[in-house]
């Protein structure tokens, strides 16, 4: 059986890491759901039950997803339910401004599972995310599956056989906040002018 261990990140490391996740614009909450896509679609309102292919691209707000492929199933408390699945070539990517003006978290997996109502994100598959602020990395996370519940504040990072990286290791990266200045080397430092106590004036011939 393949290697699967689930690593739960709590206390201080926890909080460090769900941060940056916690904050995902709250707006975004409120918006409906769109989708746009190339090839065919289709719309069951029996079994509330809808298909897409082709690029597709689903956005909530700030929140985007673009799967070659993507289920989606209406609950019947009004909330949505999103599959959505990559190809070989291409993984499923994801996307969602943070609260914080600048930064947003950018995802991707061979599947990313999406529930509107417990506000959840599950990427499965060679999952990897980061946290950007602008053009500068912030942090990374890697793993097989990586489980985000925007309730709990809690992350769950699963290594095994469909991580990114060799033996099924899981992988997270924090990058420092503040960096302290290095002071000036003593090369660089000005040079102090003292007049001399023990030259005498030159005498005249």
């Amino acid at each position: 059986m393949p290697l699967r261990r689930p690593l739960l990140l709590s206390g201080a490391l926890a909080l460090a890491l769900a941060a940056p996740w916690v904050q995902a614009a709250k707006d975004d909450r409120q918006k409906p759901l769109n989708l746009v896509f190339d090839k065919e679609g289709e719309v069951d309102k029996v079994k509330q039950r809808a298909e897409f292919n082709g690029n597709v691209i689903l956005t909530k707000g700030s929140l985007m997803l673009r799967a070659e492929r993507m289920d989606v199933q209406e609950t019947k408390d009004g909330y949505y339910l999103a599959y959505a699945n990559g190809v070989p070539s291409r993984q499923v990517q994801f996307r969602q401004d943070r609260d914080t003006p600048g930064e947003r978290i950018e995802g991707r997996a061979d599947q990313i599972e999406y529930d509107t109502r417990s506000e959840t994100i599950r990427l499965i598959g060679n999952a990897e995310a980061k946290v950007m602020r602008g053009d500068q990395l912030m942090q990374t996370m890697a793993g097989a599956t990586l489980n985000y519940d925007n309730r709990t504040e809690r992350l769950l990072v699963e290594t095994g056989a469909n991580s990114p990286h060799p033996s099924g290791r899981g992988r997270v990266v924090l990058m420092p906040k503040n960096v302290p200045a290095e002071p000036a080397s003593a090369a660089s430092a000005p040079l102090g002018l003292r007049p001399s106590l023990n030259l005498t004036p030159r005498q005249t011939p």
